[in-house]
């Protein structure tokens, strides 16, 4: 469809300007000595190969071995030297660049600022005139240089930057590579010296375990919104509304009312846990105005939008009977995930003849799910209200437990943990962006080190590339096993534990192995090497993980069969993103790198269409962003960048036996994961018994409640008793805060006259938050 529009003459012209203008590429990093000046000398040597005319000026290698060894044979255009406060500093030598006219330079350090009468201010300047050349340039910033991102980092590490760009450089750019590094590996590359000339800022407090996770997490949220803004104008192009489902974006309907600043800050608790956006309407007469109440209300919330950084929108609306329509309409506009409103004080009666907004509401649910906040105020009193730290008493308890004695229990524990291996894996958003070649390469240096390790499990593909890293790794041979007549091959877990060497390499965490290996997934062969004593390196692309198995069927169409389960992840001591930007990985896959190239057309047209690699990338920025966040929380005294969750809550999941049961306990875990929260999965079944049929379906149910650490129950309850009350009771026993059921399947006149399971909590409880969640309609 998007070929056959005709382009504005705005499009026209910047497609015009962009033939004669180079290509502006930025590699980010959380701070220096993660690696960009490597990967962008890699990258220049491997355009060289392809025959790109490259240069490279500027460059600061701070003689670390390994990133002097990517320069190469690659040439340099010497640069302007100069001193600054009795440091080096190196300029463009912008005459010499012009003359020499390269297809594309590697410099280092965008931020940087030019001696004191140079042409222009600063190397941004210089490399704008460079691009309107037509020359290329590929170069490198710290998240922190980054003029927003200094403020906070500031306000969470403490150290003050003096050279920035404007934050939205990045938008300037044709595409922005995040260089990821765990803080465990950065620390490490401090302690061993592999930093070398490394210029901190001003203060070294800044190669601290928390403030290494902070400024990580920056710059996974920092890239993630570039990639949102970018799959939001993809989907635009295409003419597709409602949400990606790669991001969470929350919108509060609120009336002038006392409780609408309760439903904002309801929303705002949810949007930070789940790191959404956040977005308040309400609905006012046209030409009507407020009165002095409601105006003062407006006020208040005015205030509070203002304070919390949401947007507050006034939408006219003629009857009230129009508002679930328009409300929809602007959600689905909006790419709004999930609708936060307010429970209805009506009765059932008064619901059939006034009409209710949020019935009407739920029954025109199109991809968008509907969190009804909880009415505590009419029974306790209660109010959401802003919340102080309570860091002090976190920290006290903390002290606390270093005089605390252990049981013997917990010494156990202590002692298996300390045994136990270190877990460390590569995550992607697809396929071929470079996880087992990172994975070999760290093998390597390791080996280097005089570290024991070998390679339990490889899986190159055919990409010579990555089989050359195999280097001097030594290989387990595999177990053959037969199955069905034909031999095939899997890790042999029994071989590398009698080995038993000091690290192991084991490619696709996720895999499935052969019936009649001694485990069924390749994780827990992992789990028993981990055991054993024995660190694993491992791979896995983000698609794998359990609970997204239907955000990731949302996005791409395709359910996934081999999944990782989330507990796994959180074994993980270390967790990296390779990150590539979707051209490169297309051009990638058509040059063969990924795939034969029989089956290239076919990749691109299907798993590796644009929205679909765009949306899968945002999707694992924010879920290491998000693991970060959990870790930075566990750490003492390490603030949490999403604001601390201090509501106690119990998450209660109503399930039917369909095969929707599975997204609603995946949706249920992901929510009370973020929330700390206890998780509880219930199925009324109305009679005494189950057939076979419905046991085995209730067993798989169990099954996959166990693996996200939740509690299943199967309710009896007679035929003549309303399954909501039964449903109510066990909601109550443990005390649940938030109940989450999914969206009715009934036929709209069955739902009139009968009513649905969801009307009926509605009215019975108005003392919990409910989340509404919607048909996936794919």
């Amino acid at each position: 469809m998007e070929q056959f529009r005709r382009k504005t003459p705005e499009e026209i012209l910047e497609s015009i300007t962009r033939l004669s203008r180079g290509y502006f590429k930025v590699l980010i990093g959380a701070v220096s000595g993660s690696g960009k000046t490597y990967h962008m000398l890699r990258e220049g040597q491997q355009l060289k190969i392809q025959g790109v005319d490259v240069v490279m000026s500027a460059i600061s290698t701070q003689q670390r071995p390994e990133t002097m060894e990517q320069m190469g044979d690659l040439e340099r255009i010497p640069s302007i030297h100069w001193m600054k406060d009795g440091v080096e500093q190196k300029d463009l030598d912008l005459d010499a660049l012009l003359s020499r006219n390269p297809e594309a330079l590697l410099v280092d350090g965008l931020a940087h600022r030019n001696r004191q009468g140079a042409q222009h201010a600063t190397r941004l300047e210089d490399i704008q005139m460079l691009l309107k050349k037509g020359i290329s340039v590929m170069t490198t910033v710290n998240v922190y240089e980054l003029q927003e991102v200094a403020g906070l980092a500031q306000k969470y590490v403490g150290f003050k930057v003096e050279e920035t760009v404007p934050t939205d450089t990045l938008e300037m750019a044709d595409e922005v590579r995040l260089i990821d590094v765990s803080p465990e590996t950065m620390l490490k590359r401090f302690a061993d010296g592999q930093l070398g000339g490394l210029r901190l800022p001003s203060d070294s407090s800044l190669f601290q375990h928390g403030n290494l996770a902070v400024l990580r997490e920056l710059a996974l949220r920092l890239v993630a919104e570039g990639v949102n803004d970018s799959l939001e104008r993809h989907r635009e192009s295409l003419g597709l509304v409602g949400p990606s489902w790669a991001a969470e974006r929350i919108l509060v309907a609120a009336q002038y009312h006392w409780n609408g600043s309760i439903y904002i800050r309801r929303g705002q608790q949810i949007a930070k846990r789940l790191n959404g956006d956040l977005h308040v309407v309400t609905f006012v007469k046209p030409n009507v105005e407020l009165t002095r109440e409601r105006a003062a209300f407006k006020r208040s919330m005015l205030k509070l939008v203002e304070k919390i950084g949401a947007s507050l929108e006034e939408l006219p609306l003629s009857s009230k009977r129009l508002l679930p329509a328009s409300l929809m309409k602007y959600a689905l506009e909006h790419h709004v995930t999930r609708i936060v409103i307010g429970h209805s004080k009506q009765t059932r009666w008064q619901d059939v003849m006034k009409g209710s907004v949020l019935n009407a509401l739920i029954a025109r649910m199109n991809n968008v799910d509907i969190f009804v906040v909880a009415d505590r105020a009419e029974n306790d009193g209660e109010r959401i209200l802003p919340t102080k730290s309570r860091r002090k008493g976190r920290r006290a308890d903390s002290e606390k437990g270093h005089y605390k004695r252990l049981s013997p229990e917990e010494m156990e524990q202590e002692i298996q943990n300390m045994k136990r291996g270190r877990f460390t894996v590569y995550i992607g958003a697809a396929p071929g962006v470079g996880k087992t070649y990172t994975m070999l390469r760290e093998g390597n240096e390791l080996l280097r080190k005089g570290v024991d390790i070998c390679i339990g499990y490889l899986e190159t593909h055919g990409r010579a590339e990555t089989e050359r890293q195999i280097g001097e790794l030594d290989v387990v041979p595999r177990r053959t096993i037969d199955y069905k007549g034909v031999s095939m091959e899997e890790m042999d877990t029994d071989e590398i534990i009698r080995r038993n060497p000091e690290v192991v390499l084991v490619d696709e965490l996720a895999h499935t192995n052969v019936p009649g290996s001694p485990f069924k997934k390749r994780y827990e062969d992992v789990e028993r090497l981990l055991e054993a004593g024995i660190s694993v390196i491992s791979t896995m692309n983000v698609q794998h993980l359990e609970s997204l198995n239907d955000a990731v069927e949302q996005i791409t169409g395709v359910r996934v069969r081999e999944t990782v389960p989330d507990h796994v992840m959180r074994l993980a001591n270390e967790l990296e993103l390779i990150d590539v930007a979707p051209k490169t990985l297309q051009q990638r896959l058509r040059d063969g790198h990924i795939y034969r190239r029989d089956k290239v057309e076919q990749s691109l047209n299907h798993f590796f269409k644009t929205g679909n690699l765009i949306a899968l990338r945002e999707l694992a920025l924010r879920e290491l962003a998000d693991d970060v966040d959990e870790r930075l929380e566990s750490w003492e005294r390490s603030p949490s960048l999403r604001g601390p969750w201090r509501r106690q809550e119990v998450i209660f999941v109503g399930v039917t036996l369909s095969p929707n049961a599975e997204r609603l306990i995946r949706r249920g875990f992901r929510i009370a994961h973020r929330l700390k929260a206890s998780l509880y999965i219930a199925y009324v079944h109305p009679g005494e018994t189950l057939t076979l049929e419905q046991q085995e379906r209730a067993q798989a149910i169990e099954t996959l409640v166990d693996r996200f650490g939740g509690t299943f129950k199967v309710v009896f309850t007679p035929k003549s008793r309303p399954v909501v009350d039964a449903f109510l009771k066990e909601a109550n026993a443990v005390q649940s805060t938030q109940i989450i059921i999914g969206q009715s399947a009934r036929p709209w006149m069955t739902r009139l006259v009968r009513g649905t399971v969801v009307q009926g909590l509605l009215r019975r409880a108005r003392h919990m938050d409910v989340l509404i969640v919607a048909k996936n309609k794919g």
